[in-house]
């Protein structure tokens, strides 16, 4: 009896690793290679939490066209498959603003393009950057975007 159990055992373990290393049967090579996943499908990318910068500009002109600026910036980088996800945050008491994923892992490269940003260059917004690993198809929200985006900033 012993033994039958031990045999049930293995023959559920060797199932489950089985499952665990089978290959996915939508799997496109083409598209991995592409956006450069690894095996899971990731990629490493730098996280930017936007924070509030220094300056105070209380003007709504001058404020109304940095962040003009800042939106044309976001929506150039992006063309440029340089930005893959950015967004606002709601209301929190850490002064963070939103976030941007850059496709790059360096975060020297992520630094370069922070600094095309009009608001960053106007201090009104500072940044924390981080090493993150996600989805490769993050990549593909920019296009995912424009065709659902019915109005733009």
């Amino acid at each position: 009896m012993k033994c039958i159990a031990a045999a049930f055992i293995i023959s559920c373990l060797m199932l489950i690793t089985q499952q665990g290393v089978a290959q996915n049967s939508n799997y496109d090579s083409v598209l991995a290679k592409k956006l450069q996943a690894d095996d899971y499908g990731m990629k490493n990318y730098v996280l930017v939490i936007l924070k509030k910068g220094t300056a105070d500009i209380t003007d709504t002109t001058q404020r109304n066209n940095i962040f003009r600026g800042h939106m044309a910036n976001m929506g150039k980088l992006a063309a440029e498959n340089k930005l893959s996800v950015a967004g606002p945050m709601g209301e929190n008491d850490k002064n963070y603003e939103g976030i941007f994923v850059f496709n790059t892992s360096s975060i020297d490269e992520a630094k370069t393009w922070l600094a095309t940003d009009p608001a960053f260059q106007a201090k009104v917004l500072d940044a924390e950057l981080y090493q993150f690993y996600c989805s490769a198809a993050l990549q593909q929200i920019p296009a995912l975007h424009e065709k659902v985006q019915k109005k733009s900033f």
